[in-house]
């Protein structure tokens, strides 16, 4: 198992979003170890209207402003939780939004952010997870490197709609609906 570190995570936000595809998340829920490969991914940086820190660093993405490699869990609908990966320097408010999983070791029910999460038992009680450290609850594997991506356009917006900033591995059955 090897981890991916700060390094990583500490690039641009798109290429994260990228390179994200093919990596397997892990998490621990008591002695239990669930995981799934990422198989698609949004970016959002503080510099378009579609990002939650937009605005500025506010109670909800105060997260977002941390140096890359921690965890954003945020409540939409007033039922559903989204993970996404922080990126980036610190200060400035950049994330990458999971969107789905290829579910390994048995699991189904991942397509899609509210479905990833619930199937992994991911709440608000994970923002600000690390994700660099196995000991935490909650990190990222290096995976497979995919061998076909596509790019398209944000999912579920109504703002800065036409960025080709939604990332997927090409024929996953496992890529939420657009």
């Amino acid at each position: 198992m090897v981890l991916l570190g700060k390094k990583f995570y500490s690039q641009d936000t798109v290429t994260v979003a990228r390179d994200l595809l093919g990596t397997i998340l892990c998490r621990r829920i008591n002695n239990k170890i669930l995981r799934g490969i990422i198989c698609e991914t949004e970016a959002y940086t503080q510099d378009e209207p579609a990002c939650h820190a937009f605005k500025g660093k506010t109670n909800r993405c105060n997260v977002m402003f941390r140096e890359g490699g921690f965890c954003y869990v945020y409540f939409i609908y007033g039922m559903h939780y989204c993970m996404n990966v922080v990126t980036e320097k610190e200060g400035r408010g950049c994330a990458v939004l999971v969107r789905a999983l290829e579910p390994l070791d048995g699991l189904t029910g991942t397509n899609g952010p509210s479905r990833l999460c619930k199937t992994f038992g991911i709440t608000k009680e994970l923002n600000g997870v690390d994700l660099r450290s196995n000991l935490s609850p909650l990190w990222i594997e290096k995976g497979e490197k995919p061998l076909e991506i596509v790019t398209s356009t944000r999912v579920g917006i109504s703002s800065a709609v036409d960025y080709p900033w939604r990332f997927y591995i090409k024929d996953s059955g496992w890529v939420s609906r657009k």
